[in-house]
């Protein structure tokens, strides 16, 4: 069942310098299609592969040298440990919600289709974007939908969403979308309720922490001289990722030691953000917004 076409494919294998007897993480394992790639540079080598969406376990390749585990990638150094895994060689990260996730309407993801609010990526999370619609504050909503989804008009959006629940839940995406549509301009409609479900999306999942926790523990993780390859798709999180590759703190501000070298945990090996070809476009559209970044850990 591969549903996932993998973005930026050859570039991200290629910024692992994969070694053949290497130790390898793919934290995002989605369709698997990262993951049987790396499998193709590996002899001797393993790969443990993250996804805590329990769907993704049908893309399980069979194959000794291969281990997925069924976790948020946040736990991803406890699991290595587990495994007796100290150090590794690489570690990718796809961030992308994958194409099957935005194409199943029972998963709410995408304001295309009639389901309900969910957009959960762990079933097993008891916060779901119903939750985060009918229940959190004004104040709360509306730095939900400024802060991820840069909104200008987030308080105007979050008095219509209070007006509404007052009178009956929002329970499916069709209700959400349908309130807020007259909210937009008719030809910024799709662009801005895109924006709206982004951050909700990114709330119910705490996408950002859990991005900064990966970054943290991907250095303890990696050895020296080890990649980590990252994708990202909206600039949140390339942000997050840039500054702390840049100068291993999240708001980017580059510290020199007494010498006047930057104290930072990696060597940026692409100082110019890496992204898809039209080519590459043309056949996934998805990709459009990818942005690849590489950090050898000195």
């Amino acid at each position: 069942m591969a549903y996932h076409v993998p973005v930026l494919l050859h570039e991200s294998i290629e910024g692992l310098d994969i070694k053949p007897n290497g130790t390898y993480v793919d934290l995002t394992f989605g369709g698997g299609g990262h993951s049987a790639e790396i499998l193709k540079h590996l002899k001797k080598g393993k790969l443990y592969a993250f996804d805590q969406d329990e769907e993704a376990l049908k893309n399980a390749i069979d194959d000794k040298r291969f281990t997925l585990i069924r976790s948020n990638f946040k736990y991803f150094r406890n699991f290595l440990r587990y495994h007796g895994v100290t150090e590794v060689d690489g570690i990718l990260a796809d961030l992308g919600v994958s194409s099957h996730h935005f194409d199943s309407p029972e998963r709410g993801f995408s304001f295309r289709f009639e389901g309900p609010l969910d957009m959960r990526m762990n079933q097993r999370s008891k916060i779901s974007a119903k939750v985060v619609v009918n229940t959190y504050s004004a104040d709360e909503l509306g730095n939900v939908l400024s802060l991820y989804g840069e909104l200008p008009n987030a308080r105007r959006i979050v008095i219509t969403i209070c007006k509404q629940r007052e009178q009956r839940q929002i329970e499916t995406v069709e209700q959400l979308a349908e309130l807020l549509k007259p909210m937009f301009p008719a030809n910024a409609q799709n662009k801005m309720l895109a924006q709206v479900f982004q951050a909700i999306r990114i709330e119910v999942n705490r996408e950002m922490e859990v991005l900064k926790g990966m970054l943290l523990a991907a250095t303890k993780s990696l050895k020296k001289d080890g990649r980590l390859v990252v994708i990202s798709y909206h600039s949140l999180e390339d942000r997050l990722v840039k500054n702390y590759m840049r100068s291993g703190n999240f708001e980017g501000d580059v510290e020199k030691d007494f010498y006047g070298n930057v104290s930072s945990p990696y060597e940026q090996l692409n100082r110019k953000v890496i992204v898809p070809s039209d080519e590459e476009i043309k056949i996934n559209s998805r990709a459009r917004s990818a942005k690849l970044r590489i950090g050898k850990k000195l």
